[in-house]
């Protein structure tokens, strides 16, 4: 038998290829390894194999360098959610196997799921899912990462009523597929998983809406227990909507996206996509245009939403109504760095409120709704500092102040001001696709290739610096956009469901030059491509060049940038 030498933690050890990852913890004698898991000692759940993250159950081929990956870690954290998500369909096969579960979405500090069928989920049905989880955890089962010839996983999926899964397949050519076993139970997972059951301690199930169900687990900043629930009936709203799209669309996953782009048919989808997208920016204007008091629409949402094609696009709307528009950015009210305020690490902190002039911003506005003329600002990111345009703005009563940027919804922003002038719109990429019926595309990673490809083509930037800036970007978005979503009157999905299959051709070239020397860039580079492998291309040719979608990929007729 041949062998193979691990480094892990200073240590050297020697063992036979195929060897797990969880035996070579054992065989180092890692502190956090153990057969009996405890939940509230941080255990092991994963670990970096040659920079890239794998479960514990993944066989080792060849020398290699292992990192253990602790529960509590961003990393561990990832893999213990997607986990949880294994379990409950898992427990759903066993319970009822001639049923069809789909994974909605993420709500807050859960997963939304639902059965796609006409019968009721009740309350006594969610009881018997849930001791069904909690059997399977207290028997501490493992979860084993196995391969099997193509062939035979399809034929598993299509005889186990999982269609989304096999059309995914169907449009896959590789001789083996990776899946995780649990007990009879075999499923697909695009990320790694925990080895054994036992550690799922943390969770809740619990009824939501008429055919519902969600599936909570532990935030970060309190990961050994559950928040009280906060529902968030606003965001759920978005999600039932693009979801009734995604049955006029015809399209629920991504393997079924890719067999309309074999069958030549991508064309009609994407016009139909986008005129889906351009109705609904027409009756935001139709709703705006309801209130006569509202002199300024705010949209505010996370990095690489679309705010800034979504803004053009709104205000031809509105013209469409009869009204002018004047556009503010609120990035041309930012501070210079050195006036900005610090974050825990001691660096600027140009995700907060007070890193914008927002003294300035409200004098112009009030000095606008008077009816005075202003001279608005501009900001050179560049040079970091403040100029005028050449023309004076006013308004007059058939024109409306477009202001967007990422404090758009916090009330500090427009204090002084009475709520009946103003008009909020959030909007935030989140994905209604799923890639099948179990495994979810990650609003998050959309929002991530959507940034990478945009940096890259506007100031050069290397994915791995726009990886590597993302935590930030996130702690940013916790803190100042997200608590304030629900002040918007309304809010837009700007996701497309076909923009994956445009934006994976930019992505991928851009991901593969990201080095094992990154670090956590690299772990990150290397998931988003084993997910982007699943998707098939789509020409940007087909992309209209009004689309917000152009805000990224370019060719914009708003000249964005």
């Amino acid at each position: 038998m041949r062998n193979m030498n691990v480094t892990i933690q200073g240590q050297r050890i020697t063992l036979p290829i195929g060897a797990t990852v969880e035996d070579v913890l054992l065989e180092a004698k890692i502190e956090g390894t153990c057969p009996i898991p405890v939940y509230e000692n941080d255990p092991i759940v994963g670990a970096l194999v040659n920079h890239e993250l794998h479960s514990c159950s993944r066989s080792l081929v060849s020398d290699c360098t292992v990192e253990p990956v602790h529960l509590f870690g961003d990393m561990g954290k990832r893999i213990y959610r997607h986990s949880l998500c294994y379990l409950l369909c898992a427990a759903v096969s066993m319970l009822y196997p001639q049923r069809r579960l789909v994974i909605g979405h993420s709500l807050g500090d859960g997963y939304y799921f639902s059965f796609d069928d006409e019968l009721m989920l009740s309350g006594s049905d969610i009881l018997a899912i849930e001791q069904a989880m909690r059997t399977l955890v207290e028997q501490n089962l493992s979860i084993e990462e196995i391969t099997l010839p193509y062939q035979s996983a399809l034929t598993y999926f299509e005889q186990n009523h999982f269609d989304q899964t096999a059309a995914l397949l169907s449009t896959r050519n590789e001789p083996k597929v990776n899946l995780y076993r649990l007990s009879g139970y075999l499923d697909i997972s695009y990320e790694p998983l925990l080895n054994k059951t036992g550690l799922m301690k943390v969770w809740e199930l619990k009824p939501y809406q008429e055919k519902g169900m969600l599936l909570r687990y532990p935030r970060s900043h309190n990961i050994k227990s559950l928040d009280p629930f906060v529902d968030n009936p606003l965001l759920f709203s978005v999600f039932k909507e693009y979801k009734a799209w995604g049955s006029i669309l015809g399209i629920q996953s991504l393997g079924q996206l890719n067999q309309m782009g074999n069958q030549n048919t991508i064309e009609s989808f994407i016009r139909l996509a986008e005129a889906l997208q351009q109705k609904k920016i027409a009756s935001i204007a139709d709703q705006i245009n309801l209130h006569s008091s509202v002199k300024a629409v705010l949209i505010a949402g996370p990095s690489s939403s679309g705010k800034t094609t979504f803004a053009h696009k709104l205000g031809i709307q509105l013209q469409v109504l009869g009204k002018n528009t004047i556009k503010i950015s609120l990035d041309s009210y930012y501070l210079p760095p050195s006036q900005a305020p610090k974050d825990e690490f001691n660096k600027p902190d140009l995700e907060a409120l007070e890193a914008l002039d927002v003294a300035k911003f409200q004098d112009d506005l009030a000095c606008l709704f008077r009816g005075e003329a202003v001279r608005l600002c501009k900001y050179d990111f560049k040079t970091a500092t403040r100029s005028y345009e050449p023309e004076p703005v006013q308004l007059d009563k058939r024109t409306l102040i477009i202001i967007e940027g990422i404090h758009g919804m916090n009330p500090q922003l427009t204090a002084s001001l009475e709520s009946d002038l103003l008009f909020r719109v959030y909007i935030s990429a989140l994905t209604q696709l799923n890639l099948d019926d179990h495994n979810r595309i990650s609003t998050t990673d959309n929002r991530i290739i959507r940034r990478m490809i945009r940096d890259n083509r506007t100031r050069g930037t290397k994915a791995e610096t726009t990886l590597n800036m993302w935590p930030s970007v996130q702690r940013g978005e916790d803190r100042y956009i997200f608590p304030y979503q629900n002040n918007a009157n309304v809010l837009i999905n700007s996701a497309l469901d076909y923009e994956l299959g445009v934006l994976t051709t930019y992505a991928q070239p851009l991901l593969k030059m990201v080095k094992p020397s990154a670090g956590s860039a690299y772990e990150t580079a290397r998931r988003l491509l084993r997910f982007l492998e699943h998707v098939n291309p789509i020409p940007d040719t087909l992309v209209p060049p009004d689309s917000l979608l152009r805000e990224f990929i370019g060719g914009s007729e708003f000249d964005v940038i």
